[in-house]
């Protein structure tokens, strides 16, 4: 499902908002790149690993692998989800644009951007 043309302007908005209230951050944001999928999968199969150790130490009532179990699992989840790393081109900077003056809100953020 494709967004409609009044989403998508509200959307760009939202972005070059973000870029001219957060430059740092959204360069941030920008330079990263996704994980990649031989991380997330042998991350998963840590945690499927981990999980398992833990129901063993359940069943057994050993402690010690207990502890081994929610470690690997949570080092699975951690390298799983942790492979947002900067990409190698510097990103380029952004420059600030004169911001326009506030008009005063007549309620939430959605009801003065999203009700025109």
């Amino acid at each position: 499902m494709s967004l409609s043309d009044h989403e998508k302007r509200v959307l760009e908005e939202l972005e070059r908002g973000l870029y001219n209230d957060d430059a740092k951050f959204a360069q941030r944001v920008s330079g990263a790149r996704p994980a990649t999928s031989a991380r997330i999968v042998g991350g998963a199969l840590l945690a499927l690993a981990g999980i398992s150790v833990l129901v063993l130490a359940a069943v057994t009532h050993v402690i010690l692998f207990g502890v081994i179990g929610f470690l690997a699992m949570l080092i699975g989840v951690f390298v799983a989800t942790s492979g947002q790393t900067r990409s190698p081109s510097v990103a380029k900077p952004v420059a600030k644009r004169p911001t326009k003056p506030k008009r005063p809100s007549s309620g939430s953020f959605f009801e003065d951007h999203l009700g025109s």
